[in-house]
């Protein structure tokens, strides 16, 4: 939902296609070396030297990864960028480019993907990433957004999915299910709106999570962190679609097990008491709820020491020999499979 500021509307046919890359992109600047040339050609040029390049690319799509009733365009630009950039973090790399593609329908103004370019140069600002191209074209059903990142490692630094073995620690950072548990006071919050347009919702105690849904943060410190403490991560990735996807990613990739601890699993206090709220189980959030934007990564035993009271890590399960398979630890020591319950875009209501 687009809010009418009584303001000037600027159409997009008054511009053109080329008009329109030239105006949403004229203040972005290069910051890297290795761009030798960004927008403004028919392709855009870059010199990694001897490192290796990194790719990877993402499609928001309106009515199905965001609702424009809650979900600010500023922020929406960011997210879409943090989305991408999440990847090349979980690779244990440093992003430094990315395109930008967007379809959209004249129900938008200019005004209203100014903002949303706004929210992407933010981005592109703080993680020192390069904005080198994309494309706009339009749409007869919504907005649609995909972005491709690139980035850059040293080949011996780069993280897989595949290198986790038996008796690994099993590592995330930060906290999980507060994504969830934010799209779950936005989603109520729309329903009271319908019932009564005139109310004012009261997000301050749920501004926590409510940002972790919004204007969710990658975390591009983990790689620095893990480089101070001198630990080499054996496998990563990030937390888009749930912890327990995630889990059953690097099992597969590795070949091995896991035992995950309930009690180990790092939670807010605000997840926690809006859990409470919904009578949902916040074990449940954390393991499916997705859009975390976490690492979960494995180390060796032996970087136990290095690692353990970080504040910005917890060790939250071990990995194990794959004819073990994948399982979670409740509090009551029970223990019970782990199953894959995160996102799926292609799931019938």
């Amino acid at each position: 939902m687009i809010e009418d500021k009584n303001q000037d509307r600027t159409t997009l046919d008054k511009l053109g296609e080329f008009g329109l890359i030239e105006h949403l992109t004229q203040h972005f600047s290069l910051q890297h070396k290795s761009s030798e040339k960004g927008i403004g050609d028919d392709a855009a040029v870059l010199d990694f030297k001897n490192k290796k390049t990194l790719v990877t690319t993402d499609l928001l799509v309106e009515g199905v990864h965001f609702d424009l009733s809650y979900m600010p365009l500023k922020h929406l630009g960011y997210k879409a960028v943090m989305v991408n950039l999440s990847d090349v973090y979980a690779m244990n790399a440093t992003a430094t480019h990315i395109t930008v593609s967007i379809a959209v329908s004249n129900r938008f103004p200019l005004e209203a993907l100014d903002e949303l370019y706004e929210g992407i140069a933010f981005a592109c600002t703080k993680h020192k990433v390069d904005l080198i191209g994309g494309d706009t074209t339009s749409s007869t059903t919504g907005l649609l957004i995909s972005v491709t990142a690139l980035g850059e490692a040293n080949s011996a630094n780069i993280t897989y999915r595949t290198g986790a073995k038996p008796n690994d620690l099993l590592v995330v950072s930060g906290d999980l299910g507060g994504a969830y548990m934010g799209l779950q006071v936005l989603e109520r919050e729309k329903e009271v709106f319908k019932v009564n347009p005139n109310s004012q919702p009261d997000l301050e105690p749920y501004s926590y999570i409510v940002e972790r849904q919004l204007k969710p943060e990658a975390r591009n410190d983990i790689s620095g962190l893990l480089k101070v403490l001198g630990v080499s991560p054996t496998s990563m990735i990030d937390i888009s679609d749930g912890l327990s996807s995630e889990i059953l990613h690097l099992c597969k990739q590795s070949e091995v097990g896991c035992n995950l601890f309930e009690e180990k699993i790092p939670l807010d206090p605000t997840v926690i008491s809006a859990c409470e709220e919904f009578k949902i189980d916040s074990t449940m959030v954390a393991l499916s709820g997705g859009e975390d934007y976490e690492l979960l990564f494995t180390v060796d035993q032996k970087d136990f020491e290095k690692i353990k009271g970080n504040p910005n890590l917890s060790i939250i399960g071990h990995m194990t020999d794959a004819s073990e398979g994948a399982h979670l630890i409740t509090r009551g020591n029970t223990k019970i499979p782990i199953t894959a319950q995160g996102w799926n875009s292609f799931k019938s209501e």
